[in-house]
């Protein structure tokens, strides 16, 4: 957008861009929860045991929890290649 022709610059807004899609993703998993569809990757789901109704009907239990920080420790390694 500024004209900036940068190598460096380009791979650290391609990470933050990519932190901040997960981010999104994740603060709109309750909303999205409550039309009957999940956006987050089944991989992770099933390795933890759960399913989208698990977050469909809301539950807050312990592996559903292990879904949401595996998904947000996604967006730190973003953030921290940045830096």
């Amino acid at each position: 957008i500024l004209g900036v022709r940068d190598i460096h610059a380009d791979h650290a807004a391609s990470h933050i861009g990519k932190a901040q899609g997960i981010v999104t993703c994740l603060r709109a998993t309750p909303y999205h929860s409550t039309k009957q569809k999940v956006f987050l990757p089944m991989d992770i789901c099933m390795l933890h045991g759960v399913s989208q109704e698990d977050f469909i009907r809301g539950k807050q239990e312990k592996n559903v929890k292990d879904v949401i920080y595996d998904v947000a420790s996604q967006a730190h390694i973003h953030l921290e290649h940045v830096r």
